[in-house]
C-alpha cells in the first residue's frame, strides 16, 4: 500500500538458507526495489547500489548494531543515505547512541562512546558489558596510567619466570590464585 508502484523482497531470520539467499540474490540484480529485513541484514550483505536504509526503533539499537546496519549502504558511487527512526523521549544512553551516530562515521570513535557508555564487561571473563571490576580508575579517561600499569605487569610476570626473587614468585602466585578460573579464557580463539 505504500509503494505501490516498487517491488518489496522480504527477508527474516527464520527463512530458509535458500529462500535468504535468493532474496539477496534478487535484491542484488535489481529484481526488488525496497527489501524489508530483520536486523538479520547487519552483516555479510553487500549490494553495492542500495543507497537508503531506514532503522525503525534505532534507539533500542547499541551502537555497533547501529554502526554495522549503517555500514550495509554507500558502498557504491551513489550518495546514500540512513534514516534512524526512534521514539521519542527514551533513555539519555539511547539518545546519547543517536548523538554519536549523527556526529560520527569512525568506528574507532563509535567503539569508545559504546564503552563509555555501557562499560567495559569483564576483562577475565563472559560478560558483555556492566560495571567494571576496577575499584579506582576509568579505562578511558585513565587509558595512559592503565597502559603503563598493563606493561608493568607484562614486565614483572616475565622477569617473575626467570627470577628466583620469593616477592616476585609471591606476586605471580598472588595473580595467578585470584584469576585461576579466567585466565583460561585468554587461551580462547
Amino acid at each position: 500500500d505504500v509503494f505501490p508502484a516498487c517491488k518489496v523482497g522480504l527477508l527474516h531470520g527464520q527463512m530458509k538458507s535458500g529462500d535468504k539467499d535468493k532474496i539477496m540474490t534478487d535484491f542484488k540484480e535489481k529484481r526488488y526495489d525496497i527489501l524489508v529485513s530483520t536486523v538479520i541484514i547487519e552483516v555479510g550483505i553487500d549490494v553495492p547500489n542500495a543507497t537508503v536504509m531506514v532503522v525503525e526503533h534505532a534507539e533500542r539499537f547499541g551502537l555497533a548494531q547501529l554502526h554495522q546496519l549503517r555500514g550495509r549502504i554507500g558502498r557504491g558511487s551513489e550518495q546514500s543515505y540512513c534514516l534512524l527512526f526512534g521514539t521519542p523521549g527514551g533513555s539519555i544512553e539511547s539518545r546519547q547512541r543517536l548523538k554519536t551516530m549523527l556526529e560520527t562515521n569512525d568506528g574507532f570513535r563509535i567503539a569508545e562512546e559504546d564503552l563509555r557508555l555501557r562499560g567495559p564487561g569483564e576483562f577475565f571473563g563472559t560478560r558483555q558489558h556492566g560495571l567494571p571490576e576496577f575499584k579506582i580508575g576509568d579505562i578511558i579517561n585513565d587509558y595512559a596510567i592503565l597502559k603503563l600499569a598493563r606493561d608493568d605487569a607484562f614486565k614483572l610476570v616475565n622477569e617473575s619466570q626467570k627470577s628466583k626473587s620469593s616477592k616476585k614468585k609471591m606476586l605471580l602466585k598472588r595473580i595467578t590464585e585470584s584469576f585461576k578460573d579466567k585466565l583460561d579464557l585468554i587461551n580462547t580463539g
